[in-house]
């Protein structure tokens, strides 16, 4: 295998207005649905891969990390399920949920049920008898002046060749007319993931717009620049698949 190509991310200051915002106790009702096999592995729009076992959920503005109680209104089934993609981009409905929570709220042979959504908390660890797959996190240990010393001088020692590199050339960019907005994230590393997943599908270049949402920082990756729409709209076909959700931006 040859060497892989560097990645190319260009920085602009677009202006952005997204990402919606919901407190504790915000509730909605609508139609819900389930991801399909074919999304099984695939990256979402916070960055973590998509897996049948976890108990997650898309939804259009409630943010990343949030915890939704979802109840099925025809049998009142519920499912306490996190918030990690954005969708569903279907009229009239409001969250897609995993398979293993569409068992939970026993909806697998309708396909799509009436569900109320409400946000139980914005940021929580998944309650582990209701995820197996991911583990809730131990309360951190304080550490003496000493442990901590030493806990340094030992990441400082291993850190060298571990953890994901990526190449990166940087330069500030003027945008072409039109992009495809991949998704919105609040962590570089997720960005960085999803670009490289793209290199092998496209050999147009990437921008990352970081802005400002509510106070945080929020990193938006643009596949571009395309002059037209129609070019534009042409890759965002070839790609909505693999990464759904896509759109096409114009600056």
């Amino acid at each position: 295998m040859g060497m892989r190509r560097p990645l190319f991310f260009l920085f602009t200051t677009l202006l952005m207005v997204e990402v919606g915002y919901a407190q504790v106790g915000f509730t909605q009702e609508g139609a819900a649905s389930f991801y399909g096999d074919e999304f099984e592995g695939r990256v979402t729009a916070s960055g973590e891969r998509y897996s049948h076992n976890k108990a997650t959920c898309a939804h259009l503005s409630i943010p990343f990390g949030s915890l939704v109680k979802i109840t099925n209104l025809d049998n009142g089934q519920t499912a306490i399920v996190r918030v990690n993609d954005r969708g569903p981009f279907v009229p009239d409905r409001v969250v897609d949920v995993s398979r293993s929570v569409a068992e939970r709220l026993g909806m697998i042979s309708t396909g799509v049920a009436r569900v109320r959504v409400e946000v139980v908390d914005a940021n929580a660890p998944l309650p582990a008898n209701q995820n197996p797959m991911e583990k809730v996190p131990a309360k951190p240990k304080v550490a003496s002046v000493k442990e901590a010393s030493s806990a340094s001088a030992s990441e400082t020692s291993t850190a060298q060749g571990e953890g994901e590199f990526y190449q990166l050339k940087v330069a500030p960019v003027k945008p072409a007319r039109y992009g495809i907005q991949i998704g919105s994230y609040k962590e570089p590393v997720n960005v960085f993931k999803i670009a490289s997943d793209l290199q092998g599908l496209l050999k147009h270049s990437m921008m990352i717009n970081v802005v400002n949402v509510k106070g945080e920082k929020v990193y938006r990756l643009i596949v571009g620049g395309f002059e037209t729409r129609k070019e534009a709209e042409e890759v965002k076909d070839k790609i909505q698949n693999d990464y759904p959700g896509c759109f096409v931006v114009g600056f």
